[in-house]
C-alpha cells in the first residue's frame, strides 16, 4: 500500500536506483528511459520518451537525470577542437541537450529535481541550486553533482565520510601530452551516470515527505 496517490517520475533512469529508494518507502515511483531497465523491476519502468511522461499531467514530482555527454565540462577538449576553436557540430548537440534539459525543468510538475555534472560555460546553463558529493551520503567517492531544484529544499548530507577516492578518471586527454592522469573507481558511461545508493535514499527520505 502506497503512502500517497501522487506519482513520482524518475526521468532518464535505467538503473532504477532512485525509483527503488522511493518504492522502498512506499511511494508510487516509476523510472523512465529509452533503454530497458537494469534495476530488476520492469513493472516499475516505462520504456519511452521521458518528455512525454513529464508533460502527461500524471506526476506530482519528478527527479530527472538527463544525458550530460555534450553538456559536461568533462567534454571540454572535444568542444574546442582543434585547441581553442569551437567545434560547431559538438556545440549544436550540446544546445539540443540543453533544450531537452530545460523542457524537463519547465514541465508542469510541482516538485522537480534535475541532476547533472558541471556544465561547460559555453552552453550557459542556469545556475544550480546546490552541489553534492557521494561521500556526504555514505558512499566513499568524490563526484561533484549539481542539482537544479523547483519547490524542493537542498539535499542535506546524511553521513559525511572523511576518506574517499575519485569515482571518475580525470585528465584522460592529457596522457598523450605527457600530463598526469588519475584513474577512477569505474570506467564506462553507464557506470559514470548511475546514482549512488546514499544519494538516492536521501532523495526519497527528504523529498518524499512533500507528497504526504
Amino acid at each position: 500500500m502506497t503512502k500517497t496517490k501522487n506519482k513520482i517520475l524518475i526521468a532518464c533512469e535505467e538503473s532504477q536506483a532512485v525509483c527503488k529508494a522511493f518504492r522502498k518507502l512506499g511511494y508510487e515511483a516509476y523510472s523512465c528511459d529509452i533503454q530497458e531497465c537494469s534495476g530488476g523491476h520492469p513493472e516499475w519502468h516505462i520504456s519511452g520518451d521521458a518528455l512525454i511522461e513529464a508533460y502527461s499531467g500524471k506526476y506530482s514530482m519528478m527527479i530527472a537525470h538527463p544525458p550530460c555527454t555534450y553538456l559536461s565540462k568533462a567534454g571540454a577538449r572535444w568542444m574546442f577542437q582543434p585547441a581553442g576553436v569551437l567545434n560547431q557540430d559538438r556545440y549544436n548537440k550540446a544546445m539540443m541537450a540543453k533544450e531537452f534539459f530545460m523542457k524537463l525543468y519547465e514541465a508542469p510538475i510541482k516538485y522537480i529535481a534535475i541532476e547533472n555534472p558541471f556544465p561547460l560555460k559555453v552552453v550557459q546553463m542556469p545556475e544550480p541550486s546546490c552541489i553534492i558529493q557521494p561521500y556526504q551520503f555514505g558512499d566513499p567517492y568524490s563526484k561533484k553533482t549539481l542539482l537544479w531544484l523547483k519547490n524542493l529544499p537542498n539535499l542535506k548530507p546524511t553521513n559525511i565520510l572523511t576518506e574517499y577516492r575519485p569515482y571518475l578518471p580525470s585528465n584522460t586527454g592529457g596522457v598523450s601530452r605527457g600530463q598526469s592522469y588519475k584513474s577512477g573507481a569505474v570506467n564506462g558511461s553507464k557506470n559514470y551516470s548511475k546514482t549512488f545508493k546514499g544519494i538516492a535514499e536521501a532523495m526519497a527520505l527528504q523529498w518524499g515527505v512533500f507528497l504526504k
